[in-house]
């Protein structure tokens, strides 16, 4: 996938965060991307680098691929992630453990500015400040968005983003992996 950056001035309605570590998980990543924009009812305004990180929650998984994807979209929000859960299943994602091995993730984390606890969507995303696979790609496309009271960059500043590396080439090779 090539990293597309938005032009000055262009505006987006929603973030998404997508993460995979099952299989070829850089070309998850791109799959899933497509599949979410395909119709052109959710349009691709910039994606992210991706990177490598490591796992959150179960920690005896292998590692993951993560990137993020700036998107503008007519959708509301719970039509949005409606469409996110829907390519994941269209990918074939197994829900069998929490935070367990995912062949792909596709995460509603922000839309819109606005605040949204319902008992299927909760924006921002619940866990933004602790993951820095969240955080670091967010850098990339949308470092100065506010998520509760402070900007990306400022929430990437106060924890531990080193475990977080870039994969310069967009593929996902075995090395470095579990």
């Amino acid at each position: 996938m090539i990293e597309v950056q938005a032009p000055p001035g262009v505006t987006y309605d929603a973030l998404i965060g997508v993460g995979s570590n099952v299989g070829d998980k850089a070309q998850n990543i791109a799959r899933a991307i497509d599949l979410l924009c395909g119709d052109g009812a959710v349009q691709l305004v910039a994606t992210s680098r991706f990177y490598r990180s490591e796992p959150w929650g179960i920690l005896e998984q292998d590692w993951f691929v993560n990137a993020a994807a700036a998107v503008a979209t007519d959708m509301p929000a719970h039509e949005l992630l409606r469409r996110c859960l829907a390519v994941e299943d269209d990918m074939g994602r197994l829900r069998k453990v929490k935070w367990g091995p995912r062949l792909v993730d596709v995460d509603v984390l922000t839309y819109r500015g606005q605040t949204i606890d319902t008992p299927d969507l909760k924006v921002p995303h619940p866990f933004i400040e602790q993951r820095s696979f969240v955080l670091v790609p967010l850098l990339d496309i949308a470092p100065d968005e506010i998520v509760r009271g402070q900007r990306v960059r400022e929430l990437a500043a106060a924890i531990d983003t080193s475990d977080c590396v870039p994969i310069d080439d967009q593929s996902a090779s075995p090395e470095g992996g579990r």
